[in-house]
């Protein structure tokens, strides 16, 4: 195991041998790149995350290679050259290979000449040694085989078989695939002015190689393949690559040869190619798959961590105009205090009564920040609050709506708030938005959120369980208060997951807050393992010991503490003067088990325990004179957000319903590679425009330096 996950990771044995040990102890990534560093020679969590996919990787292929060992046994076929070739395959896809020839295909071609007794003929046949090949196909006919021409075709397929079963003949023809295949795309004639396959438009009639085509745009094809609008083919030059198996097999110029000819032409048609080039397919479709997962793992992880304003009190708004807007005020701790309907839009257009509507409650509840979503009437309802004149300063924030709807009809929203309706849920999720967006995104399916570039279309398993990995990983990054946090946060928790993080809530509803780290071990069913795991993610307010609200895991309390002693002062003294702690002499407190890594890290974090490294929330302010996409121009300056990226560029809101598109040939003057190296998700940026394409509500921007 640790040499394959060497061999396709470049990382060091020793960190890679630890890292497993620490994997087979239960212990979680975040954990073990946080807190085991000595052990692991301070990999981080990607790093620390490839091992966790190749030990898996590495754990498929061995249970496979014991199941086919069995296989061959039960068959009676298992010879030692067999056996070392199953045990020293290095993937599946040669795996399969060698145990190809074993399978049980009772209804084949081949196996039906088998059974008509042509095997003998096929191996005359293959021999290439015999000129007078009918004569000898004479003697094999019976009550089945009536001619010679049924003789011979039957040992054909015996010899399809024989040379589809060939690993050298299939490793050719993959090469091949690899590097020339090129896929086609055609409409179905009945689709082509079907108003839904307009959007696919573009592969009516397109070709290109299928190793050069972009994740987007296969995965594009491959969505209006299973719509039913085109046609796809993955294609190689036929005649070469028969030729090439020709070159391997064909060694006379006999009636054998010809034979041997037709059947090459047979297995690369029936057998080889439909196989081959399904595989191909599959495994270009693995590695699209791959690049949307990952652009949409980086989408999600950049709006987990974007910046919250913190605990303030606030209004929020979901704005509306038939329904009205659902007006509610949150504390600071995001508890719902208010709620009512404004109708300030058409067709009630009472803005008077919702300017003093809203007034009146930001000064009953002491409101410090307003939050607006961003879907139908934001830009009215944030032009209506600007004009409400407030006795003190209030930032008002636009605020993304995506998923809210997902969350306020989900089961968490309804056990929050049994006694509200959607819109008031949805409200609330986007004042808390506002205040924490990771503590309330964590409560919706994160493909609901919106963010990345085909979600549905990619495998589901991997892309669920690469997103599982991003909110983990926020999570646990940014810490979590155990007193105020919803099970759905909790659950996240390296240790915890959702029975224990529903077992804390209970047990703080029944107990009232904790006071401390140690008191976390009274939560039923919580054990040593879990607080192991989970302790110093778990953040204690206004603890008697300080060390509570940082993330010093507890088993290293005794180390800060007698830093604090050695220097001759309270650890309360300690934490923050930075002074102090630049004196302190580490290699004093070095041990087998404690390393330089960690004694740096408990430093840093008395600097500052328990800080959030997110950055504030931003007032935002779109140009009030754009409200349209016919107000747009091309050559015009405008502030925009970033609200989405993908592997083609991204997707730019300037305060209109309808997002621009900064193509990666625009996001800089050099070549992109990657997207997130020139923006973010929800980063404030200013953009040119260069087209306005109104019928098709497209706008077409570039990033302005």
């Amino acid at each position: 195991m640790i040499n394959y996950i060497r061999k396709h990771t470049n990382l060091p044995e020793k960190g890679i041998k630890n890292t497993i040990e620490l994997l087979k102890e239960d212990c979680t990534v975040p954990f073990i790149s946080r807190y085991r560093k000595e052990r692991t020679g301070n990999l981080d969590e990607v790093q620390i995350g490839q091992i966790v996919t190749f030990k898996a990787q590495f754990e498929a292929l061995e249970k496979r290679k014991k199941a086919i060992l069995k296989a061959l046994e039960e068959q009676e076929v298992l010879t030692l050259d067999l056996r070392e070739k199953v045990t020293k395959a290095p993937d599946l896809t040669i795996l399969e290979d060698i145990y190809l020839p074993y399978k049980k295909n009772k209804k084949t071609k081949a196996e039906t000449a088998r059974k008509n007794g042509l095997e003998p003929l096929a191996k005359i046949i293959m021999a290439q040694r015999n000129n007078e090949i009918e004569f000898e196909a004479s003697k094999f006919l019976n009550n089945t085989i009536k001619n010679e021409d049924e003789a011979l075709e039957g040992a054909r397929h015996i010899i399809a078989e024989w040379i589809n079963e060939r690993s050298d003949i299939r490793s050719q023809i993959r090469h091949q695939l690899e590097k020339f295949a090129q896929i086609t795309t055609k409409v179905i004639g009945t689709k082509k002015d079907d108003e839904k396959a307009q959007k696919f438009r573009d592969y009516f009639d397109w070709s290109e190689s299928l190793g050069r085509c972009p994740s987007h745009r296969l995965l594009a094809i491959l969505r209006a393949e299973n719509e039913g609008f085109i046609r796809v083919k993955i294609e190689i030059d036929a005649e070469r690559a028969l030729s090439k198996i020709e070159d391997r097999i064909i060694k006379s110029n006999n009636a054998c040869s010809s034979q041997i000819s037709i059947a090459i032409k047979d297995a690369y048609k029936r057998l080889l190619y439909p196989s081959l080039s399904n595989e191909r397919l599959k495994l270009a479709k693995e590695k699209a798959d791959d690049g949307a997962i990952t652009v949409f793992s980086k989408n999600l992880k950049q709006l987990l961590l974007g910046s919250p304003l913190g605990e303030k009190r606030i209004l929020a708004i979901d704005p509306g105009f038939r329904t009205g807007c659902k007006v509610v005020c949150l504390s600071a701790q995001g508890d719902l205090e208010h709620n009512e309907t404004i109708y300030p839009h058409a067709p009630q257009n009472d803005s008077a009564g919702a300017i003093k509507k809203i007034s009146s409650l930001a000064d009953a509840y002491k409101i410090e920040a307003i939050a607006i979503g961003n879907g139908t009437a934001s830009r009215e309802t944030e032009h209506l609050v600007k004009r409400v004149h407030f006795k003190n300063d209030i930032e008002v924030f636009v605020v993304s709506e995506a998923g809210a709807s997902i969350y306020s009809a989900s089961k968490i929203a309804r056990e929050e708030f049994p006694n509200y309706d959607v819109t008031v849920r949805g409200a609330v999720s986007i004042g808390r938005r506002l205040a924490d967006p990771l503590a309330e995104l964590v409560k919706i399916d994160a493909k609901s959120i919106g963010v990345g570039q085909y979600q549905h279309d990619v495998d589901q398993a991997k892309l669920q369980n690469s997103l599982d990995t991003v909110v983990e990983s926020c999570v646990n990054f940014v810490g979590v208060n155990i007193n105020t946090a919803s099970t759905s946060l909790l659950s996240y928790v390296s240790g915890i997951g959702p029975k224990l993080a529903e077992n804390i809530v209970t047990y703080r509803n029944e107990n009232g807050p904790f006071k401390s780290r140690i008191a976390i071990k009274k939560v039923p069913r919580l054990g040593g393992k879990a607080f192991e795991q989970g302790a110093a993610f778990l953040r204690i307010k206004n603890a008697k010991n300080p060390l509570d609200d940082s993330a010093i895991h507890p088993e290293s309390y005794a180390i800060a503490e007698k830093m604090a002693k050695d220097r001759g002062v309270a650890i309360e003294k300690l934490i923050g003067d930075k002074k102090e702690l630049d004196a302190i002499d580490l290699s004093k407190y070095t041990s087998d088990s404690v390393g330089v890594l960690t004694l740096k890290d408990i430093v840093k974090e008395l600097e500052k325990p328990g800080l959030d490294l997110r950055e504030k929330a931003k007032v935002f302010t779109f140009n009030q004179n754009i409200k349209s996409i016919t107000d747009l121009r091309e050559g015009q300056l405008l502030p925009g957000i970033v609200n989405n990226i993908t592997n083609f560029g991204c997707f730019v809101d300037v305060g209109i319903k309808e997002s621009g598109l900064i193509h990666v040939s625009n996001l800089a003057d050099t070549f992109v590679k990657d997207v997130n190296e020139h923006v973010s998700l929800q980063q404030q940026i200013i953009v040119k425009v260069l087209e306005v394409d109104v019928p098709r509500k497209r706008i077409q921007l570039a990033l302005h330096n």
